[in-house]
C-alpha cells in the first residue's frame, strides 16, 4: 500500500482483546512506512445492521461456504491484515474494555502519530489532548450505521476551545456535499473525511468517478466560501453557522 500510494498513509487499528495482536500490527505498519496509527474507539457496543437482518430472511446461502465461522480467530486468521500473527484466544475484534493505559502502552512501542477515531464529546477531546494524543477524528462510524445523520456529533466539532489548538480535529460520518464540509470547518474542524461519496463514484465510473466526486466536493466548498465572504478557510467562523433549536432540528429530521 505504501509503495502504491507513494505518499504518507495511516494504519487504522481495531484493537482486539489481545495486546500482542495490536502491537504486532502497529510495529508492522511503522516498518512499512506508515506515519500515523488511527485507533477506532467508536464501535465497542456493536451496531444495528437493519438491512442485513432484513435481507437475511430471504437469503438462503450458507456463510460457511466462503467463511470459516468456527471461531473469531479462524475467521480473521486468513485476512491479509493479520497474516502470520498468532490469533489464538481472540474473543473480539474491537475491545470494549479499552482504557487510557492502552494508549500509554501504544506510545511506548511506536514513534508514529497516534490518532483516536470516534470522539463525540469535547470533554473527551480534552482528555485525549491531556494524554498526549496527536489528533482526534470526530466520528459516529458512518452516520446511518448508528442511525444518525451527518453532523449529528456537533458537540465535539463545534469549536476548538476544548483543546485550545493543541491538536488537529478531523471529522467524518455522513458528509455528502460541500455545504456539509463548510459547516464542519466553521465549527472548528481542521479537516473533513469523505467516505461513501467517493465509493459511489468508484462503483459507477472507477477512478474517473472518484476524481469527479472529489472535484464536485471542491467546487461546492469553494462556492460556499465565496457566498459566505470567506477568502480562505481561516476566515470560516462559528458565527457563520446558524444553529437550529432542538425542536426545529427534530422536526427537520422527521421531514
Amino acid at each position: 500500500m505504501t509503495a502504491a500510494r507513494g505518499a504518507p498513509i495511516w494504519q487504522q487499528l481495531y484493537a482486539t482483546n489481545k495486546w500482542e495482536v495490536a502491537e504486532a500490527v502497529v510495529r508492522r505498519a511503522e516498518n512499512a512506512g506508515c506515519h500515523a496509527v488511527a485507533v477506532t474507539v467508536d464501535r465497542s457496543g456493536g451496531r444495528n445492521q437493519e438491512t442485513l437482518f432484513r435481507l437475511r430472511r430471504s437469503d438462503t446461502r450458507e456463510c460457511a461456504g466462503c467463511h470459516d465461522r468456527s471461531s473469531l480467530s479462524a475467521s480473521y486468521r486468513t485476512r491479509p491484515s493479520y497474516n502470520t500473527l498468532d490469533m489464538s484466544g481472540l474473543k473480539n475484534i474491537q475491545s470494549s474494555a479499552m482504557t487510557w493505559d492502552f494508549f500509554k502502552r501504544l506510545r511506548d512501542v511506536t514513534k508514529m502519530k497516534i490518532v483516536i477515531k470516534g470522539i463525540l464529546a469535547y470533554e473527551d477531546a480534552v482528555i485525549a489532548a491531556d494524554n498526549g494524543i496527536d489528533a482526534i477524528i470526530v466520528s459516529n462510524h458512518g452516520a446511518p450505521q448508528r442511525g444518525f445523520g451527518p453532523l449529528d456529533h456537533r458537540r465535539a466539532a463545534r469549536d476548538r476551545r476544548g483543546v485550545n489548538g493543541r491538536m488537529p480535529i478531523l471529522v467524518d460520518s455522513g458528509f455528502r456535499r460541500g455545504s456539509d464540509v463548510i459547516k464542519a470547518l466553521c465549527m472548528g474542524a481542521t479537516a473533513v473525511g469523505v467516505g461513501r461519496p467517493y465509493i459511489w463514484g468508484l462503483g459507477a465510473f472507477g477512478q474517473a468517478g472518484v476524481e469527479r466526486v472529489l472535484e464536485l466536493m471542491r467546487i461546492e466548498t469553494l462556492a460556499m466560501m465565496q457566498q459566505m465572504g470567506a477568502p480562505t478557510l481561516k476566515d470560516l467562523k462559528p458565527t457563520m453557522v446558524r444553529r437550529l433549536s432542538n425542536r426545529r432540528w427534530r422536526a427537520r429530521r422527521m421531514g
